[in-house]
């Protein structure tokens, strides 16, 4: 059989916003966690980027889902799909036997033994053979480099689309930890709800999100402004057409109160943590992760509250999804993988 039996490795990075797979060392698949599904078969149209564009904009019969929510899986059969039709985007030339995969997949650290089964299902639906799972936290510090094995602390704030998750990690494992369902999409949310109440406009997900990126701050002073974005959407009363620019200072307003819960959570996890393990911590800082990350001013305005250096780790975004590679390069040795 050695002709035929042939591993793939896998690390894949489950994300509410996006999806990141990587696979001998190179990223193969950054794609946004969306798929297109037929409503009368339930056949897969579309996945990724090509779904992303669909939403919002679909007719009767075709739905597009995010099939995770708040960092955990909501619809199973859609992350199922969603997680095949990745896959097949690496094999792209078809193979009598199918590959066995072999994937080291990350969950949110407050994730339930329900939620932590339902990922494991679906990667093994999704043609897993072997499957671990690594909290994102750990993941995260692994990707910045970290020796996660060394008796020291290091603290992570990552902010993802779902979840942000804050944990510090020693000797291999996580000390103190908190996970919240505040995230990347509340912000997105806060916008569009925001615009509605003060400028009566009516704007979908997409716009909001590049509102988010365009113009979004933690701070109402910052040291280099971005231009206002210009925004185009229908008056919520009269559907008539609008033009309206939007100052960063307006977007930091509207942030601030799901900012302060992500402060507090920080807070509470500091509050956990043994004194050892703090002094670390101050020392060296706390590093943010995640798309949300990279809001302008957040590390500033977290420093300024907390008396803490926050530090942000060089390309935010795919720091899970590198520390996921490294698990899966070191599946034998790392004790803290799931099985």
């Amino acid at each position: 059989m050695g002709l035929f039996s042939f591993t793939q490795e896998l690390a894949i990075d489950l994300g509410t916003a996006n999806t990141i797979i990587i696979h001998n060392d190179k990223m193969v698949v950054d794609e946004p966690s969306v798929v297109a599904l037929d409503r009368r078969t339930d056949k897969l149209i579309a996945v990724g980027e090509k779904a992303r564009q669909m939403h919002g904009k679909t007719h009767d019969n075709i739905r597009t889902i995010h099939p995770l929510r708040d960092g955990v899986i909501a619809d199973f059969y859609a992350a199922e799909q969603m997680l095949m039709g990745f896959i097949r985007m690496i094999n792209k030339k078809p193979r009598m036997f199918p590959p066995s995969l072999k994937m080291v997949v990350c969950i949110p650290s407050g994730s339930t033994e329900v939620e932590i089964r339902a990922v494991r299902d679906s990667s093994e639906h999704a043609g897993g053979r072997e499957v671990y799972l690594i909290f994102e936290p750990m993941a995260a510090a692994l990707g910045m480099g970290f020796d996660v094995e060394a008796p020291e602390g290091h603290m992570i704030v990552d902010i993802g689309g779902g979840t942000t998750e804050i944990a510090v990690i020693s000797l291999g494992g996580i000390v103190a930890n908190k996970s919240i369902r505040i995230a990347g999409n509340d912000l997105t949310q806060d916008i569009m709800e925001y615009m509605r109440r003060q400028h009566n406009i009516k704007i979908g997900e997409r716009t909001a999100e590049q509102i988010k990126i365009h113009v979004g701050s933690a701070l109402t002073e910052l040291e280099e402004p971005p231009a206002d974005f210009i925004v185009h959407g229908p008056n919520a009363m009269t559907a008539l057409p609008m033009e309206i620019p939007v100052s960063y200072q307006e977007i930091a307003h509207c942030l601030e109160k799901t900012l302060s819960k992500i402060e507090a959570a920080v807070l509470s996890a500091l509050e956990q943590t043994p004194p050892e393990l703090y002094a670390d911590v101050v020392h060296k800082g706390i590093f943010l992760a995640g798309g949300g990350a990279l809001l302008r001013g957040l590390d500033k305005r977290l420093t300024d509250k907390i008396n803490i250096q926050f530090k942000i780790a060089e390309d935010p975004l795919h720091a899970v999804a590198r520390g996921t590679g490294v698990a899966l390069k070191n599946v034998d040795k790392f004790p803290f993988l799931l099985r």
